[in-house]
């Protein structure tokens, strides 16, 4: 079940809440997203939301995202300039207005981001993204896997540097975005996998903004009810994509690994069950969470869905706010079908992340 979503200020914070969760442990700190959409709505008014179908065959369709690594985001964020300059020098290389903004992923800052250019720019945002989560990379996007050029792109710094690229692949230009945001500290806003109305319809995750905010409202009503983690469980099964959820596992962080190497915040969580039985749970990252070992045994692999939620208030916890000593419970989720093609797997299935082993559906393990 989706709810249609009407963004006002009075619900940004349940879309916030619904996108950190949906951020798979990244896509950046979510209560910064929502500072930066506040902002901008407050400033410029809301934007209007539209679905796929509402985009003209031929319009021109842009995303708008931060790029770099989570820890940095926390202390990086964007000024506004930046990512308006980005959508502009696309346009002009385009030689074409953008009709609407589109958010990439669904993760994070990387949800409400689109919300502060759409605002700004006076465009409508589209209901969709290109994953349905959050995930490392600029390819690892369903645009990407269907044929989609990433490029031209353009990268934006809080000090108004810009970078064109042009690259043959998603994949180069991943490489090449990553040089530029390592030299432009770490946090930088992009516009790029310029799209068509046609493709947008095609090949995006639809309805993931409204999913979003069903799943803060379901968390905020679930801690009225004194009932949060099984509440958001209970509405994540209603959902045409994540209604393979369960709770994995309900422990403490006994152990925590994680650096920032290449751009990224990578490492693992290791976590002991509350009962006393003994079991522990490994969870590996790279931004994102990408599998869920209970004893060695997997529980949950990319692109599946792995969340983590504090265990009272199931509040979502990103990868850069792990702690020590936290009490978590572990949500895994099914992803949306279509990234779980035989062709998707080939661009972020968990041997492209070196996890030797193939994917297996949640409702299977």
């Amino acid at each position: 079940m989706t709810r249609q979503m009407k963004i006002t200020l009075d619900n940004m914070e349940d879309f916030a809440r619904g996108a950190a969760f949906l951020g798979t442990g990244g896509g950046g700190d979510p209560y910064i997203g929502r500072m930066l959409a506040q902002n901008a709505i407050k400033e410029f008014g809301a934007p209007e939301v539209i679905t796929a179908d509402e985009l003209a065959d031929d319009a021109v369709v842009l995303t708008a995202a931060m790029l770099g690594s989570p820890p940095v985001l926390l202390e990086k964020a964007c000024c506004g300039d930046d990512i308006d300059l980005a959508i502009r020098k696309l346009e002009e290389k385009l030689g074409r207005k953008a009709d609407a903004i589109l958010p990439i992923e669904i993760g994070g800052v990387n949800s409400t981001l689109p919300i502060m250019a759409a605002a700004r720019l006076g465009l409508p945002v589209v209901d969709a993204d290109g994953m349905g989560r959050a995930f490392p990379e600029l390819q690892m996007v369903t645009f990407n896997v269907y044929g989609c050029s990433a490029t031209p792109l353009v990268v934006t710094d809080e000090h108004l540097n810009s970078v064109l690229i042009e690259a043959d692949s998603g994949q180069r230009a991943e490489g090449l975005v990553r040089a530029a945001a390592i030299q432009m500290g770490l946090s930088v806003m992009i516009s790029s996998f310029p799209l068509n109305g046609r493709q947008v319809k095609d090949y995006a995750v639809h309805g993931t903004l409204s999913l979003a905010l069903g799943i803060g409202i379901a968390i905020r009503e679930g801690r009225t009810a004194g009932n949060p983690v099984e509440e958001l469980v209970a509405y994540l099964k209603t959902t045409p994509y994540y209604n393979q959820a369960k709770i994995l596992f309900d422990g403490k962080v006994t152990d925590l690994r994680r650096e920032t190497t290449k751009g990224f915040a990578i490492g693992h969580c290791l976590m002991d069950a509350l009962d006393g039985s003994g079991r522990q749970m490994e969870i590996i990252f790279q931004n994102e969470h990408l599998v869920a070992r209970e004893n060695g045994i997997t529980k949950a692999i990319v692109p599946d869905l792995i969340c983590m939620v504090d265990r009272e208030t199931a509040e979502p916890i990103p990868v850069e706010h792990l702690r020590y000593g936290q009490r978590i419970k572990i949500i895994g989720t099914s992803a949306a079908p279509i990234m779980r093609t035989p062709e998707a797997l080939q661009v972020f299935g968990p041997r492209i992340f070196g996890l030797n082993e193939d994917f297996i559906p949640i409702e299977q393990l």
